[in-house]
């Protein structure tokens, strides 16, 4: 039987070599690459009521979305002294309705052609000469036999994405999806399933066939929610399995000894801190020294907040190993953290005799030779660094604990260059950005999680206020009088545009007008992105030995950099900032046992919106959410102190792979599950992929054949990538 799915698409009807080129370049070769395109959105039948319909909604108060469809009767682009209106009026089987645009009047007037039918979907209102309006509406072009059939039937349509390398060789909707639905028509019988007969049965799910006929024409709302659920689940439980097999993997390692701890040493050290440590600390602590003590080797996540202590129980993690006569190598995704790193713990070391080393990038030859020659020798116990960790010429003695800080700001390829540069060695993986419950047993399943969740005794948390831009001149007075207590200053502005010439322009402007015209009388410094590490790093000091009152900021200021005095953060255009951005930001204040501010700011009308809105995404719809992002990013920073918190708030937001770097995990992206929404079915997928994976590791059973095939032909890069991350 000739395989009808791998052939190319230029075969189908009304397709050709011309149009398979558009298709190519967004991903679509073959026959199957078609039928696996699915909707973005659906219209269905049942929403849609006529114009007299709608003006009867109106008058009984309904104040909702419809939806209309209407054929063009005629168009009029209206001018207003510069501004230009654009209306439609259309006409549906009842009567007549107008359209409205108030902005992009030349595109819409080269869109909405007479006699086109279309979709319309907005709020209604009734004009003052009693015309029924929508303004700014969505829309959907329909064919004239679609639209009639449409009528007529309880027929879902679905809409699918059309981008511009498609428009290009004159696809459009319509087009699209009568290409589709000739291809199902002949070929959906033809797909292989996915998922073996007994996972199929136990989860009440459709098979693949009934699943890709009705995600692209589904007959009602519940074959619809049937056939997405089947892919959702299908998705989530091929990615659980690359973790359970990740989780195997690490299982079967060994390392070449375990390690026994000098607690002579360790004792000597935290007895030296002049602080003491948290209960969450010692108990973080505790996991650590069991998995350095183990004949595995430690693969574990430790979760901190800002300002929590994490880099001090790296160090002592680092002791262990460095008593044993290996080396520990900490990397760090910055320069100047890195730089931080070096000499707080080289001063943390003063006094035991331990070699501290860095490596990083703009180290002059000569320096940097001497390093690597006595990390190859093994005088240099503890290295740390960035990138310039992993370099092919960085010849290590004994490497035995790598740690991994702001581990997802780091590629799964560049973790496990430096793991292999040891023998097993014990893998310690930090994060500042706490990952919600929800999420740490799904995407770090493999990992051993450590969490602390308290923070030093003397810190006094960070009061966080919002203000309009109207109230920028009392802030200058807050900060003016808070600098006669020793207060120091962020001042941070956001990047608009990723351009370094604009960048810089952008920071001169904004020291320049802080420096003449708001705060003449104390001393201001300035530090950008365009700017060297060393440059940074030299800012940074003179801030720390009082320079300087207030640093000037465009870029976000260095994850981790530790200023006792800088108790003041002033973050403008808060809005334009993410929720992750925020609170690290937040962050580099109340380093101290002062009180701390972070000062929001926002635009008028934004701050009274933002006092205004109450945060509940259990009684907000879908709509009121993305409409409001920036509200509810604002309202949450001054509701929510913990990073856990506000790390729930975020993913609902924007999903977990964004936040939390899955691209660069070595996982799939979620295509068609959310694990905020899909959670119930997440949790299913896990606990059969687990269950599986654990009885039967090479997947030899018969029936797991169809799993195993899957994962060889679709994620065998994935397979790869999760044994090394």
């Amino acid at each position: 039987m000739p395989d009808n799915l791998s052939k190319s698409v230029q075969y189908l009807k009304s397709v050709g070599p011309k149009r398979a080129e558009s298709f190519a370049k967004i991903g679509i070769n073959t026959v199957r690459d078609l039928l696996f395109y699915f909707p973005t959105r659906y219209l269905d039948r049942s929403t849609i009521l006529n114009s007299v319909k709608v003006l009867q909604h109106i008058r009984e108060g309904y104040e909702g979305e419809v939806t209309v469809i209407g054929e063009v009767v005629s168009s009029d682009l209206i001018r207003y002294g510069k501004k230009q209106i654009f209306k439609v009026k259309m006409k549906d089987n009842a009567g007549f309705f107008e359209c409205v645009w108030f902005q992009g009047a030349k595109y819409f007037k080269d869109v909405f052609q007479q006699k086109n039918i279309f979709a319309i979907s907005s709020k209604p209102v009734l004009t003052k000469y009693g015309h029924l309006q929508f303004a700014h509406p969505d829309f959907d072009r329909l064919a004239e036999k679609e639209s009639k059939d449409f009528l007529h039937t309880s027929k879902i349509i679905p809409f699918y994405r059309v981008p511009k390398e498609l428009r290009e060789s004159n696809l459009g909707d319509f087009s699209l999806r009568r290409i589709i639905s000739n291809a199902v028509e002949m070929y959906c019988d033809e797909l292989q399933e996915s998922l073996p007969q007994y996972i199929i049965s136990q989860n009440n799910l459709n098979n693949t066939n009934d699943s890709v006929r009705n995600l692209h024409s589904p007959a009602n709302d519940e074959a619809l929610q049937k056939a997405q659920t089947r892919f959702k689940y299908e998705e989530l439980f091929y990615f659980e399995c690359l973790v359970a097999m990740r989780k195997q993997f690490i299982k079967i390692q060994t390392k070449p000894a375990p390690f026994k701890v000098d607690s002579g040493l360790i004792k000597k050290f935290i007895s030296s801190l002049p602080f003491k440590l948290t209960t969450a600390q010692l108990k973080v602590l505790h996991e650590i020294r069991q998995d350095l003590e183990s004949s595995k080797p430690m693969n574990r996540l430790l979760q901190g907040d800002v300002g929590s202590g994490k880099t001090i129980v790296a160090l002592i993690s680092m002791l262990i190993v460095i008593s044993n006569g290996c080396q520990a190598v900490l990397m760090s995704p910055t320069e100047i953290l890195a730089d931080q790193h070096y000499k707080r713990i080289k001063n943390l070391l003063g006094s035991f005799g331990i070699e501290v080393g860095i490596l990083i990038g703009g180290q002059k030859k000569n320096e940097r030779q001497k390093i690597l020659n006595e990390i190859k020798n093994g005088k240099i116990k503890i290295i740390i660094g960035t990138h310039a960790l992993i370099e092919e010429n960085v010849e290590y003695n004994k490497l035995g604990l790598v740690i991994i800080d702001e581990q997802h700001r780091f590629g799964v390829v560049q973790r496990s260059k430096l793991i292999r540069k040891g023998l097993q060695p014990d893998v310690l993986v930090m994060t500042a950005t706490p990952i919600p419950r929800t999420l740490t047993m799904t995407l770090y399943g493999d990992l051993d999680v450590s969490i602390i969740d308290e923070m030093p005794v003397n810190r006094i948390p960070v009061k966080t206020v919002l203000r309009g831009e109207s109230r920028l001149n009392d802030i200058y007075n807050f900060i003016r009088d808070k600098a006669k207590s020793g207060y120091q200053t962020f001042l941070v502005y956001p990047l608009v545009e990723e351009s370094e010439k604009l960048e810089l322009k952008a920071a001169e402007t904004h020291f320049k007008e802080i420096k003449e015209l708001h705060l003449p009388d104390l001393k201001i410094g300035l530090i950008h992105g365009r700017m060297s590490w060393q440059q940074k790093e030299n800012i940074m000091e003179e801030f720390v030995h009082k320079k300087y009152d207030v640093l000037v900021s465009t870029t976000v200021i260095e994850v981790g950099i530790d200023i006792p005095d800088a108790n003041i953060i002033v973050i403008n255009d808060a809005f334009r900032f993410g929720l992750s951005q925020l609170h690290q930001l937040r962050g580099r204040v109340g380093r101290s046992n002062k009180q701390a501010y972070c000062i929001l700011i926002a635009k008028n009308e934004l701050a009274v919106k933002v006092s205004q809105f109450k945060l509940d995404f259990a009684y907000q719809s879908k709509e009121i959410i993305e409409k409001n992002k920036s509200i509810i990013r604002l309202n949450a920073m001054l509701k929510y102190p913990s990073g856990f918190d506000l790390a729930e708030v975020d993913m609902k937001l924007r999903g977990p792979g964004d936040i939390f770097g899955t691209k660069q995990s070595g996982m799939p992206e979620l295509r068609y599950a959310n694990v905020v929404e899909d959670y119930d079915l997440l949790l299913k997928a896990r606990n059969d992929a687990f269950q599986i994976i654990e009885n039967d590791k090479n997947l030899s059973d018969r029936n797991n054949s169809i799993i195993k095939k899957n994962l060889q032909e679709n994620f065998s890069g994935n397979i790869f990538l999760s044994q090394i991350a």
